[in-house]
């Protein structure tokens, strides 16, 4: 399960800078590398990193607190 966070992790990370670059100089860069915002590849891929901010929901309240006793 820790692989699964790790993962849904790099993945925001990825759609958290996309956004950031959206945000600040209107490049989306998600639909740049994959031929526009609206092509199906794009749009997989904005799917997958959305799933990803799903999976990693539950680690919100669980993965802080494996460490503390």
């Amino acid at each position: 399960m820790q692989v699964l966070y790790k993962i849904c992790l790099a993945l925001l990370i990825i759609g958290g800078i996309n956004w950031g670059l959206i945000g600040l100089v209107q490049f989306d860069l998600v639909g740049w590398l994959f031929g526009g915002s609206a092509s199906l590849l794009s749009r997989i891929i904005f799917g997958i990193v959305g799933a990803a901010a799903l999976c990693a929901i539950p680690c919100l309240f669980s993965c802080g607190s494996e460490n503390k006793e």
